[in-house]
């Protein structure tokens, strides 16, 4: 009887548990910024209550302030310029004052007769028709990442209230942190050494996550935007956070972004510009992760490069864009879980 009353109260806890992850799941992508958050500004929330002994509520929220003025404020900026930026390109490719055909054009222009007629033999191709191909599909790719930044750029009532609950959640999580996690260690139903293991783990995790995956790919961002601006390129800010972007994406990354540029200057006669771009990319952007990513994530998280690029693949495709957190952070946490599982295999195969 206790049996079949301790199973139905599981079930039950399960069915209410599940129900109320469903009424919160509008504010999912809250509470989990409200978390990393809390997890990466914890130490610093620490520090602020040692100089303020005693008044946690002081902490937390000198603490919130901190995240305002050197998270959200300069997110806001970037975000306001790229939509500047990004609707300036749009307008010069769709006056055609930028053309990806012309540099073809040119490069056919500069080849001897023969080696032009060879190629137009060879390939098939019509630089005419190509050149109306390209601009079809730059105007309406055009259209539609500036309506996409438009969208982005406005604050939408979803978007405030998403923000405020996660401010809102992020005072309590610092305050209450140390007795959350208490909770958390009592509630689950594992060994101490293992659910200390696991929380020890994700939190690592997570830092290791934004310290290592993203503050790398701002850090080649701001470089690549850098270049771009030296150079007097077209957008430099959009260029540079397209480089961040792509640079949650291991082994490819900027390169997606600063290769295709420099070998279009080189195409258009801008050789100079081209040279000193690959070099950049190649000696600074480039070498960049493989000096800043051990120093910054130390042994907080190894995986390999490749689980890396699956993993954020992987999550950009289920969760969207949290997913390039979301991603790593699971990945990490199924490698913790499978040498617990590994290590006690291997501990009782010792003691039999």
């Amino acid at each position: 009887m206790r049996t079949s009353e301790d199973r139905s109260f599981l079930i039950l806890l399960a069915a209410i548990s599940l129900a109320f992850g469903w009424v919160l799941w509008p504010f999912s992508g809250a509470l989990l910024w409200a978390t990393l958050l809390a997890i990466i500004f914890a130490p610093l929330y620490r520090r602020a209550l040692e100089s303020l002994p005693g008044r946690r509520n002081l902490a937390a929220s000198f603490t919130v302030v901190v995240v305002i003025v050197m998270v959200l404020i300069p997110v806001a900026v970037v975000i306001a310029s790229l939509i500047d930026q990004g609707g300036e390109l749009y307008q010069r490719a769709q006056s055609g004052e930028i053309s990806f055909a012309h540099p073809l054009q040119q490069l056919k222009s500069a080849l001897p007769d023969w080696a032009a007629s060879l190629s137009d033999r060879l390939a098939g191709i019509d630089f005419s028709a190509l050149k109306e191909r390209l601009s079809s599909l730059v105007v309406p790719a055009g259209q539609q990442l500036a309506g996409h930044a438009i969208n982005i750029g406005q604050l939408t009532l979803e978007f405030v209230a998403s923000l405020l609950v996660m401010l809102y959640l992020l005072f309590f999580l610092l305050r209450d942190g140390d007795e959350l996690n208490a909770r958390i260690r009592d509630a689950l139903p594992l060994r101490p050494s293992h659910t200390t293991e696991i929380l020890n783990a994700f939190t690592l995790a997570v830092r290791g996550t934004i310290k290592g995956i993203v503050l790398v790919a701002l850090i080649q961002g701001a470089l690549g935007g850098l270049i771009f601006w030296l150079l007097g390129l077209t957008a430099p800010l959009l260029a540079g956070a397209l480089m961040a972007l792509l640079s949650l994406l291991p082994v490819l990354g900027s390169a997606l972004v600063w290769v295709p540029v420099a070998l279009y200057l080189l195409v258009a006669g801008s050789v100079t510009k081209g040279i000193i771009l690959l070099a950049f990319g190649t000696f600074v952007i480039g070498l960049a992760d493989n000096f800043l990513r051990p120093i910054l994530v130390g042994q907080s998280i190894q995986m390999p490069s490749y689980v890396v690029l699956l993993a954020t693949l992987g999550g950009l495709a289920a969760f969207g864009a949290n997913g390039f957190v979301i991603g790593p952070l699971v990945a990490a946490m199924f490698l913790t879980a499978w040498h617990i599982f590994i290590s006690s295999k291997a501990q009782q195969e010792v003691r039999k």
